[in-house]
Protein backbone atom coordinates (compact mmCIF):
# COMPACT_ATOMS: atom_id res chain seq x y z
CA UNK A 1 0.00 0.00 0.00
CA UNK A 2 1.67 3.47 -0.97
CA UNK A 3 1.83 6.07 1.56
CA UNK A 4 -0.75 7.96 -0.53
CA UNK A 5 -3.79 5.38 0.16
CA UNK A 6 -2.69 4.92 3.96
CA UNK A 7 -3.11 8.61 4.27
CA UNK A 8 -6.42 9.32 2.94
CA UNK A 9 -7.65 5.41 4.81
CA UNK A 10 -6.44 7.65 8.04
CA UNK A 11 -8.47 9.94 7.07
CA UNK A 12 -11.73 7.97 6.32
CA UNK A 13 -10.82 6.50 9.58
CA UNK A 14 -10.57 9.83 11.59
CA UNK A 15 -13.93 11.17 9.61
CA UNK A 16 -15.81 7.86 10.72
CA UNK A 17 -14.85 8.04 14.56
CA UNK A 18 -17.06 10.16 16.93
CA UNK A 19 -16.23 13.32 17.47
CA UNK A 20 -16.19 14.67 21.55
CA UNK A 21 -17.15 18.19 22.29
CA UNK A 22 -13.98 20.12 23.47
CA UNK A 23 -15.96 20.84 26.56
CA UNK A 24 -15.82 17.56 27.93
CA UNK A 25 -12.70 16.46 27.44
CA UNK A 26 -11.24 19.53 29.20
CA UNK A 27 -13.80 18.84 31.87
CA UNK A 28 -12.53 14.94 32.10
CA UNK A 29 -8.78 16.25 31.23
CA UNK A 30 -8.99 18.66 34.42
CA UNK A 31 -11.45 15.77 36.43
CA UNK A 32 -8.47 13.24 35.71
CA UNK A 33 -5.39 16.17 36.46
CA UNK A 34 -7.47 17.16 39.47
CA UNK A 35 -8.04 13.34 41.03
CA UNK A 36 -3.84 12.09 40.22
CA UNK A 37 -3.00 15.61 42.00
CA UNK A 38 -5.50 14.75 45.21
CA UNK A 39 -4.14 10.58 45.05
CA UNK A 40 -0.13 12.81 45.09
CA UNK A 41 -1.03 14.80 47.82
CA UNK A 42 -2.88 12.26 50.08
CA UNK A 43 0.48 10.00 49.31
CA UNK A 44 2.50 12.56 50.13
CA UNK A 45 0.81 13.55 53.23
CA UNK A 46 0.95 9.82 54.13
CA UNK A 47 4.87 9.44 53.85
CA UNK A 48 4.99 12.60 55.75
CA UNK A 49 3.63 11.16 58.60
CA UNK A 50 6.16 9.00 61.10
CA UNK A 51 9.01 11.37 59.33
CA UNK A 52 9.62 12.28 62.93
CA UNK A 53 10.36 8.53 63.52
CA UNK A 54 12.45 8.16 60.76
CA UNK A 55 15.67 6.63 60.83
CA UNK A 56 15.99 6.06 64.96
CA UNK A 57 18.86 3.97 66.32
CA UNK A 58 17.09 1.56 68.13
CA UNK A 59 20.34 -0.09 69.84
CA UNK A 60 20.46 3.39 71.88
CA UNK A 61 20.30 2.32 75.84
CA UNK A 62 16.56 1.94 77.39
CA UNK A 63 15.72 3.90 80.26
CA UNK A 64 12.41 3.61 82.32
CA UNK A 65 11.02 4.73 85.86
CA UNK A 66 7.79 3.08 87.60
CA UNK A 67 6.01 3.36 90.48
CA UNK A 68 6.67 -0.42 90.91
CA UNK A 69 9.10 -3.10 88.99
CA UNK A 70 8.68 -6.89 89.10
CA UNK A 71 11.61 -8.66 88.10
CA UNK A 72 10.39 -12.11 86.72
CA UNK A 73 13.82 -13.68 86.35
CA UNK A 74 12.71 -17.13 84.75
CA UNK A 75 10.24 -16.08 81.93
CA UNK A 76 13.01 -13.04 81.10
CA UNK A 77 11.09 -9.54 81.48
CA UNK A 78 10.21 -7.69 83.57
CA UNK A 79 6.93 -5.31 85.11
CA UNK A 80 6.58 -2.18 85.30
CA UNK A 81 3.47 -0.39 86.74
CA UNK A 82 2.27 2.97 87.36
CA UNK A 83 3.03 5.89 85.76
CA UNK A 84 5.61 4.00 83.45
CA UNK A 85 7.95 6.14 81.62
CA UNK A 86 10.32 4.46 79.04
CA UNK A 87 13.07 6.28 76.96
CA UNK A 88 15.02 5.55 74.18
CA UNK A 89 17.30 8.45 72.43
CA UNK A 90 14.68 10.87 72.44
CA UNK A 91 11.84 8.32 71.86
CA UNK A 92 9.56 8.10 75.10
CA UNK A 93 6.92 6.15 75.63
CA UNK A 94 4.40 6.26 78.57
CA UNK A 95 1.79 4.19 79.89
CA UNK A 96 0.21 2.08 83.47
CA UNK A 97 1.93 -0.93 82.42
CA UNK A 98 4.25 -2.48 80.48
CA UNK A 99 6.01 -5.80 80.18
CA UNK A 100 9.78 -5.57 79.16
CA UNK A 101 11.07 -9.07 77.71
CA UNK A 102 14.37 -9.68 76.94
CA UNK A 103 17.24 -12.04 76.26
CA UNK A 104 20.34 -12.92 78.62
CA UNK A 105 22.78 -14.90 76.74
CA UNK A 106 25.30 -13.19 78.69
CA UNK A 107 24.18 -9.81 78.35
CA UNK A 108 20.48 -8.62 78.21
CA UNK A 109 19.14 -7.52 75.53
CA UNK A 110 15.25 -5.87 75.22
CA UNK A 111 13.15 -7.67 72.45
CA UNK A 112 9.86 -6.63 73.47
CA UNK A 113 7.62 -3.78 74.82
CA UNK A 114 4.24 -4.52 75.68
CA UNK A 115 2.32 -1.06 77.06
CA UNK A 116 -1.32 -0.81 77.83
CA UNK A 117 -3.64 1.69 79.73
CA UNK A 118 -3.49 5.06 78.09
CA UNK A 119 -0.07 4.99 76.01
CA UNK A 120 1.54 7.93 74.64
CA UNK A 121 4.82 7.29 71.63
CA UNK A 122 6.22 10.82 71.12
CA UNK A 123 9.65 11.88 69.21
CA UNK A 124 9.85 15.79 68.11
CA UNK A 125 6.66 17.18 66.82
CA UNK A 126 5.02 14.01 66.67
CA UNK A 127 2.74 12.10 69.02
CA UNK A 128 0.73 8.83 68.79
CA UNK A 129 -1.42 7.74 71.85
CA UNK A 130 -3.87 4.56 72.03
CA UNK A 131 -5.28 1.99 74.83
CA UNK A 132 -2.34 -0.41 73.87
CA UNK A 133 1.32 -0.70 72.03
CA UNK A 134 3.99 -3.18 71.00
CA UNK A 135 7.57 -1.99 70.49
CA UNK A 136 9.13 -4.61 68.72
CA UNK A 137 13.00 -3.87 69.08
CA UNK A 138 13.97 -7.02 66.55
CA UNK A 139 11.75 -5.64 63.79
CA UNK A 140 12.14 -1.78 64.68
CA UNK A 141 8.56 -1.55 64.64
CA UNK A 142 6.28 -0.01 66.98
CA UNK A 143 2.14 -1.19 66.86
CA UNK A 144 -0.87 0.80 68.87
CA UNK A 145 -4.16 -0.10 68.89
CA UNK A 146 -6.78 1.23 70.76
CA UNK A 147 -8.41 4.51 69.84
CA UNK A 148 -5.30 5.60 68.20
CA UNK A 149 -4.78 9.09 67.37
CA UNK A 150 -1.70 10.39 66.04
CA UNK A 151 -0.77 13.72 65.98
CA UNK A 152 2.20 16.52 64.47
CA UNK A 153 1.77 20.02 65.42
CA UNK A 154 -2.56 21.02 64.74
CA UNK A 155 -2.60 18.01 62.36
CA UNK A 156 -4.25 14.78 63.32
CA UNK A 157 -4.92 11.06 62.02
CA UNK A 158 -7.46 8.81 64.18
CA UNK A 159 -8.01 5.31 63.61
CA UNK A 160 -8.29 1.72 65.45
CA UNK A 161 -4.73 0.50 64.66
CA UNK A 162 -1.24 2.78 63.84
CA UNK A 163 1.93 1.14 62.56
CA UNK A 164 5.32 2.70 62.67
CA UNK A 165 8.11 1.41 60.50
CA UNK A 166 11.50 3.32 62.80
CA UNK A 167 13.71 2.34 59.39
CA UNK A 168 11.54 3.95 57.17
CA UNK A 169 9.40 6.62 59.22
CA UNK A 170 6.24 5.34 57.44
CA UNK A 171 3.13 5.38 60.02
CA UNK A 172 -0.26 3.98 58.16
CA UNK A 173 -3.34 3.90 60.29
CA UNK A 174 -6.40 1.56 59.80
CA UNK A 175 -9.99 1.84 60.80
CA UNK A 176 -10.06 -1.02 62.80
CA UNK A 177 -12.79 -2.22 64.36
CA UNK A 178 -14.28 -2.63 68.13
CA UNK A 179 -15.85 -5.28 69.21
CA UNK A 180 -19.87 -5.33 68.31
CA UNK A 181 -19.45 -2.69 65.42
CA UNK A 182 -19.87 -2.99 61.81
CA UNK A 183 -16.33 -1.23 60.66
CA UNK A 184 -14.12 1.46 61.40
CA UNK A 185 -12.81 4.32 59.32
CA UNK A 186 -9.18 6.29 59.53
CA UNK A 187 -10.36 9.93 60.35
CA UNK A 188 -7.97 13.65 60.37
CA UNK A 189 -7.78 16.74 60.18
CA UNK A 190 -4.83 18.82 58.04
CA UNK A 191 -4.22 21.95 58.71
CA UNK A 192 -3.85 24.33 55.07
CA UNK A 193 -0.99 27.14 55.22
CA UNK A 194 -2.70 30.76 54.56
CA UNK A 195 -1.61 31.96 51.19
Amino acid sequence: MSKASLRSEARLRNAAMPRRPLARVAVRSFAAAFAAAGLVALVSGSTAWGQAFAGFNSNQPVDYAADRIELQDRQNRVVLSGDVVISQGDLRLTAARTTVSYTDAGTLRIQRIDATGGVTVTRGNESARGAAATYDLNRRVIVMTGGVSLRRGSDTLNGGRLTIDLDTGVSSVDGGRAPGQQGGRVTGTFSVPDN
